[in-house]
């Protein structure tokens, strides 16, 4: 969600750009005493987060897989809260190739893509990422969070208004803020409120939107904006990293000026991040985008392992397990267009409680609280893969069946059927 910034901005009634977005409150904080000492001030930040069921902190997960052991207290789970949507971080072809990778390169690219850190794994990447995306180049970046992060402000100049939906992901956020480009925040897939903004704006503009919501797991109207951007000359940047199961943008996109943003560790099991565009755009980002260019290069390992995941993903091995991966989806939440469940339960506390219920029975599934997701839908994200077998699965809807009643949303809110 966007926060308060002074950049960031929403349209008021008028239909011009008037306000700033309210921010999300991490939580009640306590505050520090006028004249304290910075331990003070972090101590009173720590008190409040804690105070406000919004403390978090890791669990070291002990898997190659679903299912481990958390190592903190030994319990053994199946976890369902991974983006790792088709198994591809244990593929024996996707491990081979980042060991092969390994021996030939060492660990690490050394320095960034413009000074020495380019290898010939990268381009073979670039090259496979374009084609697969039907794009005539693709630029790799460090992650997905930096991929956008280096387009958003490659392309965000000043006289430019970014137009973005206010459930994007935070790489969003956080790339429009780097920006230079006025902001301008749209109500969530509400193609009328876009329409204004793009009508309204004073130069050109660029929209920006997740094609599948990372916590909603719903999806984007992309026809609609896309004849949006068409009738605007807007540029179009399509945010895919979650979009396993489609849909296919390809047909809405046409003659669209549009740069396609994706990640390598989600359904292609690795590390990294990519922006694939015709070559003038590509050859920009090259010159322009600070997370490009000031950064050192993916390892050849990881840049390998997408390199294997690609061919896996095009080949008929691939379909097989996108179709196992929507079949899992159909058993879950029928009709769901993605790998992503919300089961949302109103307050932070309730979640953190369904979580915890969840987790005795086996399954482990987060909780998900602000400022992830907005004020009052603190909720549990079921995160589905392939890699899940049959009785995983089962287990899950008998875990969820067995909390559900107890932990019904508190707001009013309808979370999406699991069955």
């Amino acid at each position: 969600m966007i926060g308060d910034d002074a950049v960031v901005r929403a349209p008021g009634a008028s239909g011009q750009v008037t306000g700033a977005m309210p921010m999300l409150s991490a939580t009640p904080t306590t505050t520090a005493p006028t004249g304290s000492t910075w331990s003070d001030r972090v101590a009173a930040a720590n008190t409040g987060l804690a105070a406000g069921a919004r403390w978090r902190r890791p669990l070291t997960f002990d898997a190659r897989g679903p299912a481990g052991v958390l190592t903190e207290d030994g319990d053994e789970v199946v976890a369902f809260a991974s983006n790792d949507y088709l198994g591809l971080t244990s593929h024996p072809a996707v491990v081979a190739a980042a060991h092969e990778a390994l021996d030939r390169w060492g660990t690490g690219s050394g320095a960034s893509r413009l000074v020495t850190g380019s290898r010939p794994v990268h381009d073979a990447l670039e090259g496979a990422l374009a084609a697969h995306m039907g794009t005539e180049r693709a630029v790799v970046f460090p992650t997905g969070f930096a991929a956008n992060l280096g387009v958003l402000s490659a392309f965000g100049q000043p006289g430019v208004r970014i137009c973005s939906d206010e459930l994007n992901h935070a790489s969003i956020v956080d790339g429009a803020r780097l920006a230079r480009a006025e902001v301008a925040v749209y109500r969530h897939r509400d193609t009328d409120h876009l329409a204004t903004l793009l009508a309204t704006s004073p130069g050109p503009a660029i929209v920006v939107t997740d094609l599948v919501f990372s916590m909603d797991g719903d999806v984007a109207p992309l026809p609609d904006i896309a004849e949006l951007c068409r009738r605007h000359g807007a540029l179009l940047l399509l945010d895919e990293a979650h979009a396993v199961l489609g849909p296919d943008p390809a047909p809405h996109l046409g003659d669209l000026d549009v740069i396609r943003v994706g990640t390598l560790s989600k359904t292609l099991g690795s590390l990294g991040g990519f922006a694939a565009a015709t070559r003038p755009f590509a050859e920009l980002l090259v010159n322009r985008a600070r997370s490009y260019i000031f950064t050192t290069a993916p390892s050849p390992a990881d840049a390998a392992a997408a390199l294997a995941s690609l061919g896996v993903l095009d080949s008929a091995e691939g379909d097989a397990l996108r179709a196992r991966l929507a079949a899992h989806v159909a058993r879950v939440a029928p009709g769901h267009p993605s790998p992503i469940v919300p089961v949302v339960l109103g307050s932070d506390e309730r979640a953190l409680a369904a979580s915890a219920a969840l987790r005795a029975r086996g399954a482990w599934v987060p909780a998900i609280r602000p400022p992830t997701v907005p004020e009052g839908t603190a909720r549990l994200r079921v995160s589905l893969s392939a890699a899940h077998s049959d009785a995983q699965v089962t287990l899950l809807l008998d875990a969820l069946a067995e909390v559900r009643a107890a932990f019904a949303p508190d707001d009013g809110r309808r979370p999406v059927t699991v069955r």
